[in-house]
């Protein structure tokens, strides 16, 4: 079973802040299945997953 979870990057945060946040939850064991931009070239949301039970 997957678990999903989904963060946005607030136009206030920095790209820097966004991908340590990306690469911190990557070594927790999740992976992007999606990302979503905001119609200006930048990311607003994008969603994990990972095994539930792992």
């Amino acid at each position: 079973m997957k678990e999903y979870k989904v963060i946005k990057k607030n136009f206030w945060k920095k790209d820097d802040v966004f991908e340590d946040a990306l690469n911190q939850f990557s070594r927790e064991g999740w992976e992007v299945k999606s990302a979503v931009g905001n119609g200006h070239g930048d990311f607003s949301k994008v969603i994990l997953e990972r095994e539930k039970n792992r």
